[in-house]
């Protein structure tokens, strides 16, 4: 349970910093996890993203002070974190349904997102097949693009990046760039940005070779591996075995994530297929 202890660590300091600046490398550190993992097992177990988790969290202190203080909508604006009252008016509206004015005389519901508790079932019930794999460092070439961080059902944009990727061929010469351990194409996501809310997404092949034909170069260092079967059709598999890595098979075990991007590894050359086989690497310590 050292995951959920940690993670419950990262949400405690984030409410005691609700009114400071904090970066998403400030919060991970908290729960001894890169911000990478931090944000992706945040998003995984609350289905919401650290900066939104922040924004209505803010924005229902800001309900309750309006609603019982006498303070200016200019200065809650400035205290929680907007540069404008029109900036403020547009997110507290977003959220509340109503503006700063009309909450302040009492017109309207509120919406007030509390203090949150992480808990997690261990349910155990859908066993899990994985293997612990040792590797040195090495190394993966590919595409990079930037999007928005997580919603409920994934990384938006993706799906039509993979589609794009495909439609122009691009992963063809991926895979025939590919020489090492893991098969297929691989899905990585790095470089957090807590302040834009937006990760870098990679397709990409695992290389050894110097010539990447004009591709990215993407490092790993020396880890240990759990490498998890994600079998049925995906995107539906992928996000159903990471949810239970993070919520069921971490909290099982004596290990913790590592600070390295894990790897979506698309082997199967139809991964729509009911029986479609792919695999999560996940480093661990």
């Amino acid at each position: 349970m050292a995951l959920v202890e940690s993670l419950q660590k990262a949400i405690d300091y984030m409410e005691t910093h609700l009114f400071d600046t904090m970066t998403i490398e400030d919060i991970a550190k908290q729960a001894n996890v890169s911000s990478f993992h931090f944000q992706r097992i945040f998003m995984i177990l609350t289905d919401m993203s650290v900066g939104e988790y922040l924004r209505k969290r803010r924005l229902t202190l800001a309900a309750q002070e309006l609603s019982s203080t006498d303070s200016k909508i200019i200065d809650l604006a400035f205290k929680y974190g907007y540069d404008t009252p029109e900036s403020f008016s547009r997110a507290f509206r977003k959220q509340h349904g109503i503006t700063p004015s009309e909450a302040r005389k009492g017109i309207g519901k509120l919406q007030s997102y509390n203090r949150m508790v992480i808990q997690v079932n261990l349910k155990g019930a859908e066993p899990m097949n994985y293997r612990i794999v040792k590797r040195s460092a090495f190394k993966a070439v590919g595409i990079k693009r930037e999007f928005q961080c997580w919603d409920e059902i994934g990384i938006p944009g993706v799906p039509e990046f993979w589609e794009e990727v495909n439609s122009n061929r691009e992963s063809t010469k991926l895979l025939q760039l590919n020489d090492g351990q893991i098969k297929g194409l691989l899905g990585i996501c790095s470089n957090f940005n807590l302040e834009n809310n937006t990760v870098d997404y990679w397709i990409a092949a695992e290389h050894s070779g110097e010539k990447s034909d004009g591709f990215s170069t993407f490092h790993f260092p020396a880890a240990k591996w759990a490498v998890f079967e994600a079998k049925g059709p995906v995107p539906d598999a992928i996000l159903a075995t990471t949810k239970q890595i993070y919520s069921e098979w971490f909290p099982s075990n004596g290990y913790e994530p590592a600070k390295v991007a894990s790897i979506e590894a698309y082997i199967d050359i139809n991964p729509y297929r009911e029986d479609s086989y792919n695999e999560i690497w996940v480093a661990i310590e």
